[in-house]
């Protein structure tokens, strides 16, 4: 989701409440959370990051935190599990840290999602429907999307995107000029808004639409959209691209200074 923060800068952003936090002194306070992980270099920053989301959502088990550490576990587990089919023909222990490192992401996770069945956590909603298939769970998130914890988080609406992207295609566009108007100064918005949106205005025959916005991903330094289809079909029609160009780089410059408004009209 280029548009992904340091892992390393989250990491410390994680300890920031504590100072003087260090991984040692969690392993050192916490040795659980850390010796059920894999041993070796593999996957060291997702390491370290789910350590601190472990110590965290310990230290104060809100919904908040939970949801944090549940992120950290599957980006973890998606590392470490393609790590764990590494062969080493001399140092077998290390595949089978990873293989436990594994089993322990996949034992927490089932505790995460069963501690929250409840909740009310937008993000919490979105993971139960999404990977338990819970509809009652995405029926609790659709009647909270004026609730301003799901209106004014850019991960959120994503999340809503992709549900109403199956469904209602006005709706998907509304909530992904949405996320646009969230993202901040100095970001870079996942480069999934923009493919969305370039597939739904070619997918409806709008196409300048289309061209303007893969024209701004590729701004954003998003390397495989496919913008020729749609020049083809602009320049079949005779269309002026150095005006969608110009459009484009506005429009990509208001995102990045986080002042974007979305173009209903457009």
């Amino acid at each position: 989701m280029a548009f992904k923060k340091s892992l390393v800068f989250a990491a410390l952003l994680l300890a920031g409440c504590d100072d003087t936090l260090t991984l040692n002194q969690v392993c050192s306070e916490t040795p659980g959370f850390c010796e059920d992980l894999n041993k070796d270099s593999h996957c060291k920053d997702e390491r370290a990051l789910l350590i601190y989301a472990r110590y965290h959502e310990y230290k104060s088990p809100t919904d908040e935190n939970k949801y944090d550490l549940l992120q950290n576990l599957e980006s973890y587990n998606l590392c470490v599990s393609r790590a764990a089919k590494i062969e080493h023909i001399k140092l077998k222990e290390k595949t089978t840290s990873r293989v436990e490192g594994h089993l322990t992401a996949l034992k927490e996770m089932t505790r995460i999602y069963n501690e929250t069945k409840g909740s009310n956590h937008p993000g919490l909603l979105y993971y139960h429907w999404s990977r338990n298939s819970d509809s009652t769970a995405m029926n609790k998130l659709l009647n909270m999307q004026d609730d301003p914890r799901v209106q004014n988080d850019p991960e959120i609406q994503l999340f809503l995107a992709e549900f109403y992207a199956k469904v209602d295609d006005d709706k998907t566009v509304d909530i992904l000029y949405r996320v646009l108007e969230l993202n901040k100064r100095g970001h870079t918005p996942n480069p999934e808004v923009y493919s969305s949106l370039v597939s739904i205005f070619y997918k409806h025959e709008k196409y300048k639409h289309a061209y303007t916005f893969a024209r701004v991903a590729q701004l954003s330094g998003v390397e495989d959209i496919d913008i020729i289809p749609v020049t083809n079909q602009l320049a079949s029609m005779g269309k002026d691209l150095a005006n969608l160009d110009s459009l484009a780089q506005r429009t990509y410059e208001s995102i990045q200074a986080g002042e974007f408004v979305s173009p209903r009209d457009f």
